[in-house]
């Protein structure tokens, strides 16, 4: 049978058996067939001693021993199966101080100057044990110089034996106000595949608990505060898209969490739109809990969104107002932060605990 463990035992008893499923990662026991009207459905674990109890005080019913003995090999199968679990979940970013060589397996073009680079972890079992809310660092020796970048994985822990990065790379003499391009980003791009780069990790100031539940640290050494949002506004730029992505993934997996967000995305052209289609996708799924909104430096003729710098006026009409239960995310370019989101928001009256900057 698909989706768990079933089996059978067939005691000479008019009922004919008892039929037992353990249910692949639930926590409910399926018993059917038994003559004994006293457990004839599904059964928590949580339950069990009062089922035993219950077994033990009517003896007298032979079909009940029978019942004890399924019980007691359904426990020690569901006890196997859950250290099976925990073997498979190996951690690999076990201590924010240590540094993981991890090689690279994959690399993708996904435009022009974007990538996605693939990383494999210790074995096919091993997760990455990132917080969500948290980043990487990226560590590497340039020119005798020891680089380091923070980076947003797109894989999450769900993904087992990799980390998936996206990254846009800064070419030199593309962009006159930086000649040499980024240093971080050509060196991955001149990775060859089995090539191994320093991941260090966790590291960073927020956490998402879940259901709208934020802990923030202001420092990385103080101790968190709480922070409750029902609606949350999210202002991207670039591959800023990253621990936006995080969140929305996390949220809309979780039917539990009702949590709203809104997102203004800013990018240069349409061409520079990353993971467009999963973020529509979502929007289209979850019509009531999502929706993202886009602006562009240099729009085309048939542009139905807007152009040009995030303004207030963008602010106000896709984003949920100043208020204790909104809570704003931003990430990209130095620009975007400083000059469009930071300002508009604290003239739209958006307080500094309402904000927060990756």
């Amino acid at each position: 049978m698909f989706g768990g463990v079933s089996f059978r035992l067939s005691p000479r008893i008019p009922s004919g058996g008892l039929n037992i499923h353990l249910p692949l990662g639930g926590d409910t026991f399926i018993l059917n067939g038994v003559r004994s009207k006293a457990i004839n459905s599904s059964v928590s674990k949580k339950g069990l001693p009062e089922l035993v109890h219950l077994a033990v005080a009517r003896m007298e019913d032979p079909s009940l021993l029978f019942i004890i003995t399924a019980l007691g090999v359904t426990v020690l199968l569901l006890t196997l199966k859950n250290m099976k679990s925990r073997r498979r979940h190996l951690i690999t970013l076990k201590d924010p101080d240590t540094k993981y060589p991890l090689p690279l397996i994959e690399k993708e073009q996904i435009s022009h100057n974007t990538r996605r680079f693939r990383f494999g972890l210790p074995s096919p079992e091993h997760i990455l044990g990132l917080p969500v809310g948290n980043y990487v660092r990226l560590l590497a020796k340039i020119d005798g110089v020891l680089v380091i970048r923070a980076y947003t994985p797109v894989s999450s822990d769900d993904d087992q034996g990799f980390v998936d990065l996206i990254i846009k790379i800064y070419f030199k003499n593309v962009h006159p106000n930086y000649p040499d391009g980024g240093k971080m980003t050509q060196y991955l791009e001149n990775m060859k595949i089995g090539d191994t780069i320093l991941f260090q990790g966790p590291t960073g100031q927020l956490f998402y608990q879940g259901a709208g539940r934020f802990s923030i640290k202001a420092y990385i050494t103080s101790e968190p505060e709480e922070k409750l949002a029902h609606h949350l506004g999210m202002i991207a730029g670039g591959t800023g898209i990253t621990p936006m992505l995080q969140l929305i993934r996390h949220i809309t997996k979780n039917p539990s969490d009702k949590t709203r967000m809104s997102l203004i995305f800013a990018n240069q052209t349409e061409e520079d739109i990353l993971l467009r289609k999963e973020l529509e996708e979502v929007a289209s799924t979850h019509p009531d809990q999502f929706n993202v909104w886009y602006t562009l430096d240099r729009p085309p003729v048939d542009w139905k969104y807007s152009s040009g710098f995030i303004n207030a006026d963008m602010i106000k009409e896709h984003l949920p107002s100043p208020a204790e239960s909104t809570f704003i995310l931003v990430c990209g370019p130095r620009p975007l932060i400083q000059t469009a989101a930071h300002p508009n928001l604290e003239k739209l009256g958006y307080t500094k605990d309402m904000i927060f900057t990756y």
